[in-house]
C-alpha cells in the first residue's frame, strides 16, 4: 500500500511540474524562458552525443599508443647484425 501512496505522490509532483510549464508559457516573458529551456536540452543532448564519441576516440588512441610503443620497443631489443667480411674470387686464368 506504501507504493500506491509513494506512486501517487510522485503522479502529482510529475502533474504539478507540467502544468507549472504550462502556466509558465502564458506569463510574460515565460515563453522565451521555456522556448530556452528546450533549446538547452536540445544542446546537452548533443553534446553528450559527441562526449560518447570522444571515449571510442580515446579508446582508439590508447590502442594506437600501445601498438606505437610495441614497435619502438622492438628495434632497441635486436642487435645490428654483423656483415661477414665479403670475399672477392678469384679471377678465372683465360681459356684459349
Amino acid at each position: 500500500m506504501a507504493k500506491t501512496q509513494q506512486k501517487d505522490l510522485l503522479t502529482r509532483f510529475q502533474d504539478l511540474g507540467a502544468e507549472a510549464l504550462h502556466r509558465l508559457a502564458d506569463v510574460p516573458g515565460g515563453s522565451k524562458f521555456v522556448e530556452l529551456a528546450n533549446d538547452t536540452k536540445t544542446r546537452l543532448d548533443e553534446m553528450q552525443k559527441k562526449l560518447r564519441g570522444l571515449d571510442e576516440l580515446e579508446k582508439r588512441v590508447a590502442k594506437l599508443e600501445k601498438q606505437l610503443a610495441g614497435q619502438s620497443k622492438k628495434p632497441s631489443a635486436r642487435r645490428k647484425p654483423t656483415t661477414a667480411p665479403k670475399t672477392v674470387p678469384a679471377p678465372k686464368p683465360p681459356t684459349e
